[in-house]
């Protein structure tokens, strides 16, 4: 054999030996599993919001990530089911919303990490803020601490209002801590509150009517998941009982209610994504800070204020991040 011949084989059987390590690694490459506990339905805007972010972020579906996907649309008592079937699948992070979804979660599991997307405290789930410690992390939107802001703004749309309802659920264990914060802040106010409990949607109808029977003036709806789920129905509902409301997410207003006021629930899930991405590169959930939002925004729907018979004050619309017309 020439040599010249030689070199050639030897040269191709160097490639080959070199190229081994890569296409081993390729096939080796690990899909990450990802459980998502999605309390409401596929068309809630947010969700798509985390999808886009995740992909945007390179995590490509049947490619690099598997999301194994339970809906349970509003449907809340399936949670604890929904979350014992994903973690029977032995994915590698689970990603759940809320009180109802955090509470399945630990129900189900204590091995696998968790990420949490929810608006109040996270006690119940890690040890701190800044350090949570454990299998556990996610982003907060606060809810609780806004209390005193959203009473302002209804006093500053309504400076003669005293008679305040509250709706909330009392099944979400963070609005009772919601609560007492806008307890506390009518209290400084002067204003007189009436909290009304709401469980399921007929509660919600049957809440509105007892509203209104008491003649209350406005109303601050504490959102959960239920609410968020509902939040047609509580813009319905408000208008047609003539009840102006504030709710802490934008969906309310661009549902036709009044006014919002809170961070952005797009935001929220969009950072989210960012979690998974970090986790799934090797980073250790208990070493992640709660992640807080820093910009909380004020929505007001002009068409909700006219069926109101409502003038939105020039001093008010000046400070909405938003006006919809």
């Amino acid at each position: 054999m020439k040599r010249h011949t030689v070199l050639i084989l030897l040269g191709v059987a160097l490639s080959v030996v070199c190229l081994l390590p890569a296409a081993n690694a390729q096939q080796s490459a690990k899909i990450h599993r990802l459980g998502w506990l999605a309390n409401l339905s596929p068309k809630f805007p947010p969700y798509q919001a985390f999808q886009d972010a995740l992909r945007e972020l390179g995590w490509i579906e049947g490619k690099n990530i598997i999301l194994e996907v339970r809906w349970a649309n509003g449907n809340f008592d399936r949670l604890p089911e929904l979350a014992r079937e994903l973690t029977a699948l032995n994915v590698d992070l689970l990603f759940v919303g809320g009180d109802q979804g955090v509470r399945a979660a630990k129900q189900a599991t204590d091995t696998i990490p968790i990420l949490v997307g929810a608006c109040d405290p996270l006690e119940s789930l890690v040890v701190s803020i800044a350090r949570p410690h454990g299998k556990a992390t996610g982003v907060t939107c606060i809810s609780s601490d806004l209390a005193g802001k959203r009473l302002q703004l209804i006093k500053d749309l309504l400076p003669s209002v005293g008679r305040l309802a509250v709706l909330y659920n009392p099944n979400d264990r963070n609005k009772a801590i919601e609560l007492k914060e806008v307890q506390q802040a009518a209290v400084d106010m002067n204003l007189t509150v009436r909290a009304f409990e709401a469980r399921s949607p007929a509660e919600i109808d049957s809440a509105f009517l007892e509203m209104a029977g008491d003649r209350q003036q406005a109303l601050i709806a504490l959102a959960d998941s239920l609410m968020i789920f509902h939040v047609k129905k509580l813009a319905d509902l408000s208008l047609k009982h003539r009840l102006p409301t504030i709710f802490g997410f934008r969906e309310f207003a661009d549902a036709g209610g009044l006014m919002s006021y809170g961070a952005s629930l797009q935001w929220a899930y969009r950072r989210a994504a960012s979690y998974v991405d970090k986790i799934f590169k090797g980073a250790n959930p208990g070493d992640l800070p709660i992640e807080q939002p820093t910009k909380f925004d004020l929505v007001i729907n002009l068409k909700g204020a006219k069926a109101l018979g409502l003038t939105i004050p020039s001093s008010l619309l000046a400070t909405a991040d938003e006006v919809i017309e």
